[in-house]
């Protein structure tokens, strides 16, 4: 018969993050920069006071545990507000990505059955056309306190009249930590977009690991930006690690330009801060436009895209350490994080900067393994490729009003081909939708597209499967110059040689004018291949 342990059994509630953060690091500072170039500072006493007034509103005005409240907002200290009041009383925090296209957006408000919606005014307009596509939301609430009033229509209230209540004291209510507390949609590249329901247990484990030394590694010393929107996969996390380590948090707000950003990292003195290749490299473009250094700024978490190795030493070089990371919205998402170890130490820069060019290790929680077509498990030996499957305590297991598992065998599958090393290490060399297959090998379009941004005449690049009567498919590079810039096809292919073998080097370069993008600032190689069809 087993033995139960005689210890406590708390649950590992939303809520406990807040208490812990308030009760040990009152006087911890959250920031937000404002549209008007000043910022809003207050501590976390403050924070954890108006977060009590929401939870008596929500409360007061009928919100029920399990109801969806969506949001439509920026990076701010109101977002922050709302991700804690309403996931500790049990509601579920639903975060709408509002770069998607209008229909996609009403579509996953009527899945999400959203009860209410607490929106920016920047998104003022967006949600004029959506009151009328959206029957379930019975109130729609702008974010403001006696600011943007130029906008303000009967058509919904103000946040103001939702912070009334002068009682400060409500007391969190203790439920089971299974309880759903977040609710993200996928991008929607192939079809509709599909929602990933977080729980409360789910949650702070997430948080938990992403805080070890080796994974974002956050202490109550820091200072940390989420680059990373708060509608983009709960900003990886960071709202809820960031309070949970007692860190200084230094929200963006909408101008995610390299100048703002800069200022604001010098002022902040932001350590860590997290965000998508594309926003960095604004952030790297500013600097090295000025001849800028960071005085604070030690840590980049780059992921959502892959971090090209040009990117790494270029922030290396202003001293800054370059974390990469993997993850997806069903990961909640952060599945690994590259760091060294002490293996790597007596390895040249060159060769150190290879490994960081990967996608790192797993974090405690999850864990990782590639397969063959045939569903057999390949060996971890850092060559042989796969499909990428991963289990752990935050991976999904069914998506959002599915009553059919998202699981294979137990293992979700990511869609990604990737390899694994003896250590762990992961590297992804493609999506399995976008690998080129060029007379029976495999081409990596990623490792095509890190060589070509190293040109610095190049602001993007792609490379997708072009169909050939010879070889079944050929590798095509897609191009975007920079402003003014006069690079040719033949100066970029030329820096493919002696990089990778002659048959992955592509046939030609197609220049555009502008790449398209998902929502999450990925590349949309669906769009492309249309463009480019044979």
């Amino acid at each position: 018969m087993t033995t139960l342990g005689n210890m406590m059994s708390l649950p590992l509630l939303i809520s406990s993050i807040l208490t812990h953060a308030v009760n040990n690091n009152p006087n911890q500072q959250i920031v937000t920069a404002l549209d008007d170039g000043t910022t809003h500072e207050y501590t976390y006493t403050n924070f954890a006071a108006r977060t009590r007034k929401l939870a008596t509103a929500l409360n007061t005005r009928n919100i029920q545990p399990g109801d969806r409240v969506g949001t439509l907002a920026w990076n701010t200290y109101r977002h922050l507000e709302i991700y804690y009041a309403t996931s500790g009383i049990g509601a579920i925090c639903h975060t709408i990505n509002p770069r998607l296209h209008l229909d996609q957006i009403a579509f996953i408000i009527n899945d999400a059955q959203d009860s209410i919606l607490f929106f920016d005014h920047h998104f003022t307009a967006l949600v004029e056309k959506l009151a009328t596509l959206c029957p379930s939301v019975r109130e729609w609430i702008l974010l403001n306190e006696g600011e943007h009033n130029s906008r303000q229509s009967d058509s919904w209230s103000s946040y103001s009249d939702w912070l009334t209540t002068s009682d400060t004291d409500f007391a969190w209510p203790v439920f089971d930590e299974n309880t759903a507390s977040g609710l993200c949609y996928t991008s929607g590249t192939t079809g509709n977009p599909k929602g990933a329901l977080y729980s409360h247990r789910s949650t702070v484990l997430h948080a938990y690991a992403s805080c070890h030394p080796d994974a974002v590694g956050i202490s109550c010393r820091d200072a940390v930006m989420p680059l990373v929107p708060m509608f983009h996969v709960n900003a990886w996390g960071l709202p809820y690690s960031s309070l949970l380590s007692g860190a200084k948090i230094v929200m963006p707000g909408a101008n995610l330009k390299g100048d703002a950003l800069y200022r604001l990292c010098e002022s902040e003195g932001v350590s860590i801060s997290a965000g998508v290749p594309s926003v960095w490299q604004g952030l790297l473009d500013h600097t090295q436009a000025n001849g800028l250094v960071f005085s604070t700024l030690r840590r980049a978490v780059i992921g959502g895209a892959a971090c090209s190795a040009h990117m790494i030493v270029a922030f290396a070089r202003i001293n800054v350490a370059v974390r990469h990371a993997w993850g997806m919205t069903e990961v909640s998402p952060l599945g690994t994080v590259c760091t060294l170890t002490s293996e790597h130490q007596n390895l040249s820069a060159q060769e150190q900067q290879t490994v960081l060019s990967s996608q790192g290790r797993p974090l405690f929680g999850a864990e990782f393994k590639i397969i063959n077509e045939n569903g057999q498990r390949l060996p971890h030996d850092g060559a042989s490729t796969g499909n990428l499957m991963v289990k752990g305590n935050w991976v999904i297991d069914t998506y959002y009003r599915d009553t059919k598992s998202a699981l294979m065998d137990g293992w979700f599958h990511t869609g990604d081909v990737a390899t694994i090393d003896k250590l762990g290490y992961l590297r992804i060399t493609d999506r399995s939708k976008d690998v080129i297959k060029s007379g029976g090998e495999w081409i990596s379009s990623i490792d095509i597209e890190n060589i070509a941004m190293e040109h610095p005449d190049v602001l993007v690049a792609a490379c997708i499967a072009q169909k050939h009567e010879k070889w079944g498919e050929r590798p095509l590079l897609v191009v975007v110059k920079k402003p003014s810039a006069t690079v040719g096809a033949a100066d970029i292919l030329n820096m493919f040689i002696n990089r990778i073998t002659k048959w992955s080097i592509p046939d030609e370069v197609k220049f555009i004018d502008d790449m398209p993008m998902t929502a999450t600032g990925k590349l949309q190689k669906n769009a492309l291949r249309n463009l480019f069809e044979n």
